[in-house]
């Protein structure tokens, strides 16, 4: 939908209402429009409900796109997908497996869905387990990732995280035969044994594109990696150090009061307040997995979603604790997992574009993006830089951001003007641009959205 500005007779100063937008009337006074919020789910990357896929070496079941699309029309805009290594426990990866990994995110790139990615050797079944369980040696995960390195390079763009994976059952670190000195007493972990979990998470960091998180399985895994317990700053955010790329998954979000072992510190608070603190910075995302009332009901999970900052959650299971939501908690938690870019307010004046916003989502985008300005005259488009703020991984939960951006060295002539969130390693796909929850400003077709400003450079 077009908006167009009135000029009002007699006076310049007039407010215009035009399908929810108050747009100044003013030819020659600055310009200023109101932006009008939307209620509904906007199907935006990188944030929201995923849907768990997983697929096996032996009988391996490729993505399918048809499939894909229909998760984006539900507003799901990512995957969980868990490539399991049953064949290659003591073998390279194969060409043909490798080809068929690479051919899986071609697919979710057609879909325009994003994909975060575990690999892991062997899958639980029925309880008790007991070993063997079936997961590979230090030596073999070591050169499976080197063997994946070019697939997390060469599709940065699709890929949105990569969980650590690769340890135990599911890839969750526990029930491991090479990780622990026991493998019949999974929770004893010797010195030795997290010497050879960290050379995986070093590997990892190394072989992920430097654009691109990690999550660990718990935060104490995390901590006896950076050799700290001390959640990371501001100050520390975003400069590429491990601390600032490890984040976090939690695969028993509100099933216990510990939720079965993540949380490992005495007292568990210490672990509670360290993931508050580390979150602000990085991605948190997961999936339920037992009722375990009232923790587990909409009041205590909504909060705990907030003050954790989650990003995304499995909307496939568990069904019994995500029914105990309701429709409306449901409804609030596709809204609001991750961010939720609300713009507020735009000003022209002279040759300066302002515009004010508000992240009301649980949590800031956690990969890289860098928010422009985008001036169109017809064929001819211009990109213009906010002189700060920019950068979408600062846009904190609830506190207003104004851009302000010079279009004084456009080439002269009247344009159209946009505010773009591209991917930075997809600008150029729509799919993957941030769209803001306001009515009447969103362009699928070029992933701008429309700021109904027009500004005069010249």
């Amino acid at each position: 939908m077009r908006y167009t500005k009135r000029v009002l007779a007699g006076t310049l100063a007039g407010l215009v209402l035009c399908g929810g937008l108050a747009i100044n009337a003013s030819a020659a006074e600055p310009s200023t429009v109101t932006y009008r919020a939307s209620d509904a789910t906007i199907a935006n990357p990188e944030r929201g409900f995923y849907k768990h896929t997983e697929t096996h070496s032996t009988g391996y079941q490729a993505l399918s796109a048809e499939t894909l699309k229909g998760y984006r029309e539900q507003g799901i805009t990512q995957i969980l997908r868990v490539f399991y290594l049953e064949d290659f426990v003591s073998a390279d990866l194969s060409a043909d497996y490798l080809a068929k990994v690479q051919k899986d995110l071609d697919t979710a790139r057609e879909a325009g869905v994003s994909v975060i990615v575990r690999f892991a050797y062997a899958q639980g079944g029925d309880w008790p387990y007991s070993p063997p369980y079936g997961d590979a040696s230090l030596d073999t995960v070591l050169g499976h990732i080197d063997q994946l390195e070019p697939v997390f390079h060469d599709n940065a763009d699709v890929i949105a995280l990569v969980q650590q994976g690769f340890i135990g059952l599911w890839g969750e670190g526990y029930y491991t035969d090479h990780f622990v000195a026991n493998p019949a007493d999974p929770g004893v972990v010797t010195e030795a044994d997290w010497d050879k979990r960290n050379a995986v998470v070093k590997a990892l960091l190394e072989a992920v594109p430097d654009e691109r998180m990690v999550a660990a399985r718990t935060m104490f895994s995390k901590q006896q990696y950076v050799g700290s317990a001390t959640a990371l700053t501001g100050e520390q955010a975003f400069d590429g150090s491990d601390q600032a790329r490890l984040g976090h998954h939690n695969d028993c979000f509100l099933a216990s009061a510990d939720d079965f072992g993540t949380f490992l510190s005495d007292p568990i608070t210490l672990d509670q307040e360290y993931l508050e603190q580390d979150s602000q910075y990085l991605p948190v995302g997961g999936e339920t997995c037992g009722v375990n009332a009232p923790r587990s009901e909409w009041a205590s999970a909504s909060a705990e979603m907030a003050r954790y900052h989650y990003s995304y959650l499995n909307r496939d299971y568990n069904t019994d604790v995500l029914n105990s939501w309701g429709a409306d908690g449901l409804e609030a938690t596709a809204k609001n997992l991750g961010y939720r870019v609300v713009l507020q307010q735009s000003s022209v004046e002279n040759d300066t574009v302002s515009v004010t916003l508000v992240n009301q989502g649980w949590a800031a985008p956690y990969n890289e993006r860098t928010a422009k300005l985008v001036l169109k005259s017809g064929d001819s488009t211009v990109a213009v830089d906010f002189e700060s703020d920019a950068d979408v991984r600062t846009w904190r939960p609830g506190q207003p951001v104004t851009l302000t951006g010079s279009v004084d060295e456009a080439p002269a002539g009247t344009y159209e003007v946009y505010l773009s969130i591209p991917s930075a390693q997809a600008e150029e796909n729509p799919d993957y641009a941030i769209q803001t929850a306001n009515t009447g400003t969103w362009d699928p077709s070029t992933g701008l959205n429309d700021l109904n400003q027009k500004v005069t450079v010249g």
